[in-house]
């Protein structure tokens, strides 16, 4: 008994030291999250400059959003929004080499992401709307601790980005594309208009599993919410067809092996810029997939991908490091420290 009493009194004594550390302009975020998610937590590790937003509702710490700070308010802010069926795990070696130049860095969690159960949230048919209401809603908080923001994301959060900034084009002062959604296989693109297909796109994805070899991604895509993200490309295309431009500078990582999201799709948007475009093309020759091109090696270590549970892997289906993830994060920091302020 006096050992558990002890135990208790200790993890209390360390939340309540978490919490006295937490910089008090950062608590609106942490209230965002504690609203979505019913409620948050201490998670079990804090470091100096990370905050981490950890919930019961999580599958594990590594699924928390979290942000680099600097125990004070920055001029500069960089938000981060991950990829579709991921987590912010997948900022882990980026978001630092970000923090290192000066910025506070908000790697945000998309909802119906990171979740012990999310099969409601999958099929929810105001998904998307709800991931774009919480980019407003990040980049909103962003500004009452920075003057300048750039915005990004890896997949759909980098498309989720571009959407934001067609729709408030006064708001961030850069853009950052990795692996950037803004195209799709065109087998899927037309997919998304045949009749009906959201409905057995819903019965296909039955009761949508959260677990699988990866602790920080889910094991498969769910096919409502991937017609979901079509509807943002096409609203993306739309908008930029009828006259919507940008004019900022924009950073783009992309493999040129991807054929989630096929380069085209990202080149349609820099054609749409007004402002100076940096371009990371990885060769084809390096065969680097989509969702790699954000893993460095420490990562996949990290990361201890279960490869047993895959009973006919195909390709891409197991992570790999991204060879030229050094060389991306070089040409990322010369990219802000150039067109930052």
């Amino acid at each position: 008994m006096k050992i558990w009493l002890a135990t208790l009194l200790v993890g209390v004594l360390f939340s309540v030291t978490t919490l006295a550390k937490q910089p008090q302009w950062l608590k609106p975020l942490v209230e965002i999250y504690e609203s979505r998610l019913g409620g948050v937590q201490d998670c079990t590790s804090q470091d100096a400059h990370i905050i981490k937003i950890c919930s019961s509702r999580l599958r594990n710490e590594g699924n928390a959003p979290y942000i680099y700070h600097h125990g004070e308010k920055t001029n500069k802010t960089v938000v981060l929004f991950h990829g579709l069926s991921d987590s912010p795990y997948f900022f882990r070696s980026i978001a630092p080499a970000i923090h290192e130049l000066g910025y506070t860095v908000i790697v945000a969690l998309l909802p119906g992401h990171g979740l012990k159960q999310a099969d409601a949230d999958m099929e929810d048919e105001q998904l998307a709307n709800r991931w774009s209401d919480h980019v407003d809603e990040v980049i909103a908080f962003a500004h009452t601790i920075s003057q300048d923001v750039v915005i990004g994301g890896f997949s759909t959060g980098g498309a989720l980005s571009a959407l934001h900034i067609i729709d408030h084009p006064d708001t961030v002062e850069g853009l950052l594309l990795f692996s950037g959604a803004l195209a799709l296989d065109e087998s899927v693109e037309d997919m998304a208009g045949v009749w009906g297909i959201r409905t057995l796109a819903s019965l296909l994805d039955g009761d949508y599993k959260t677990t699988g070899p990866n602790p920080y991604k889910y094991p498969s895509v769910a096919r409502y919410a991937a017609l979901q993200l079509v509807d943002v490309i096409f609203e993306i295309r739309e908008k930029i067809a009828k006259g919507s431009k940008l004019n900022l500078p924009i950073f783009t990582a992309h493999s040129m092996a991807d054929v989630t999201t096929p380069w085209k799709g990202v080149e349609s948007l820099l054609a749409a810029n007004d402002g100076v475009s940096t371009k990371f093309q990885i060769d084809k020759s390096y065969d680097v997939c989509h969702a790699d091109v954000v893993v460095s090696k420490a990562q996949l270590t990290e990361m201890k991908f279960d490869e047993s549970q895959l009973e006919n892997p195909e390709k891409c289906s197991i992570p790999r490091s991204n060879p030229l993830h050094n060389e991306m994060l070089k040409a990322l920091s010369d990219f802000l420290m150039s067109h930052g302020r």
